[in-house]
């Protein structure tokens, strides 16, 4: 696609002109899956469906984009990340459109996995991207405001869609992403050098099919698992044959990948602890975080009795605290290292969610604003120079598989957290002799249940803050050093060639 350019290559705030082309699509997909959270209990009325099934509008979307971002990051390597990106938001706008006219709770979900295909194109090269308009030495400020926006989005989303929800109707949320998307690819096609941002990397240009299938079936069954495991039992024989096809698939993949000699994902940076540690970190703090988002509209609608409207507005202030610490820590840990900036980050969400474990009933709501500023506000310290950390481990010409990587494991820990998070409540309930099923709180309401809702709610909160111990404890370790230099030569120039 070819309109007419702004020439700002030689301005010298060029980078910053590139970074707020990319943000606006990297906003508009992430924020989209925070509006679909207030919206599902709007959703599911519209339907008469219940929760557990609405969810799977958010988690099939999910689902889409984590199978996919690895297979997408590395195409993006290949054919160039700007063609990439721009096929990704016009698949997304033709699933927007169509979502905003389903019929049904069935083809809503269908539509809104279309929409997954497109936003695994985009958030596996968006952040590639945004690094590349920075020079090397600022890659802890262009990730710091890169991981801002995705936080920001992650947050906004939630506040967008309670003022639309209530205010014109859940299809309206549809309606804003189509419009937002056109803005992305607007402001992508008038600002990004089509030369600079289409560059593809130096490796070989051979698409790893084989691995990109054995990765989707991995994680396919992964994700599945989590999500029926704690829901179905983890000794239901569908479970169990799940678990075992995970395990084959991982140990194909790895076989595979250390085979090949253009590999979807080269395995070897493994063997870094920087880099495993740093990976494992990401993957925990994603997982305790989650079930916040996901859970915490339930509580202030079906306990304290807020509407969309007003939950939107609760969350405001620790969205603005994100913000705030995203690109202070990504400037800062770039001038005195990742250990003071990832721990200490670790240690503000893991005080959010130890007060969060004490709500009650009848708890305040200011309670829960300051659990969710200290929650967010330690997101947003930790991200930057973690993610700073993982995509510093590869050259340039990876960055577009890596930059995939790194959304897989926002991804994948989401979808996790939200499904251990869920079971664990309604766990607690059928415990307490009441159905286990969120909808109920909402929809059978009374004391009794709330008050069971409400205890497995300060169960789950303190499992996740464990969870978030954990993941600090790993970040300790790790250290504080900065990772692989960028411009490392690639793996695949020592790789043997494959007889395969």
């Amino acid at each position: 696609m070819n309109l007419p350019r702004l020439d700002l290559s030689q301005n010298r705030h060029y980078k910053w002109w590139a970074f707020f082309a990319i943000a606006v699509g990297t906003f508009t997909s992430v924020a989209d899956f925070g509006s679909l959270i207030v919206a599902l209990p709007t959703i599911a009325a519209h339907f008469g469906t219940d929760l557990p099934t609405t969810q799977w509008v958010m988690i099939g979307y999910s689902l889409t984009i984590s199978v996919l971002l690895l297979p997408m990051g590395r195409l993006s390597d290949i054919i160039g990340r700007r063609r990439v990106y721009i096929m990704g938001f016009l698949i997304f706008i033709v699933g927007g459109v169509l979502a905003s006219t389903a019929q049904s709770i069935n083809v809503l979900i269908v539509f809104k996995i279309l929409q997954g295909v497109g936003g695994s194109m985009t958030q596996g090269t968006g952040m590639a991207m945004a690094v590349t308009a920075f020079p090397a030495n600022e890659r802890g400020q262009a990730l710091g405001s890169s991981i801002t926006v995705v936080g920001a989005g992650n947050i906004l989303g939630p506040v967008l869609g309670g003022l639309i929800v209530g205010a014109l109707g859940w299809r309206w949320i549809f309606y804003t992403s189509v419009i937002l998307s056109v803005v992305s690819i607007s402001a992508v096609l008038l600002v990004l050098d089509s030369k600079r941002f289409s560059r593809r990397g130096t490796g070989s240009a051979a698409f790893d099919w084989p691995g990109a299938a054995l990765s989707t079936g991995a994680l396919l069954s992964f994700l599945l698992v989590m999500t029926s495991g704690p829901r179905l039992g983890w000794t239901f024989p569908p479970v169990m044959v799940g678990i075992a096809l995970l395990v084959i698939f991982i140990a194909l993949f790895i076989w595979w990948e250390q085979r090949v000699s253009a590999p979807l994902m080269d395995l070897r940076m493994f063997r870094s602890r920087f880099v495993s540690m740093a990976v494992g970190a990401q993957f925990l703090s994603f997982v305790g975080n989650s079930s916040v988002r996901f859970l915490i509209p339930f509580y202030l609608q079906a306990v304290l009795r807020y509407s969309p409207q007003q939950i939107g507005l609760i969350i405001v202030p620790s969205a603005i605290a994100m913000i705030v610490a995203g690109p202070i820590s990504g400037r800062l840990s770039d001038r005195y290292g990742l250990r003071r900036f990832t721990v200490g980050g670790l240690v503000l969400s893991t005080a959010g969610l130890l007060i969060l474990s004490t709500l009650t009933e009848s708890s305040p709501v200011m309670l829960v604003i300051v659990a969710l500023v200290f929650q967010m506000s330690g997101n947003g310290t930790f991200y930057p120079p973690n993610n700073a950390s993982i995509l510093g481990s590869v050259p340039e010409s990876k960055y577009g598989v890596m930059s995939g990587f790194v959304n897989l494991i926002r991804n994948a820990g989401n979808i996790t957290g939200i499904a251990v998070g869920t079971a664990i409540v309604t766990a607690t309930m059928a415990s307490l002799g009441f159905l286990p099923s969120l909808s109920a709180v909402s929809e059978v309401g009374g004391e009794e249940i709330i008050t069971a809702f409400v205890a497995g709610l300060r169960i789950t909160y303190k499992i996740m803050a464990t969870l978030m111990v954990a993941s600090m404890v790993l970040s300790f370790i790790r250290g504080g050093g900065q990772g692989t230099p960028a411009n490392e030569p690639s793996a695949e120039a020592t790789r043997p060639a494959s007889t395969a």
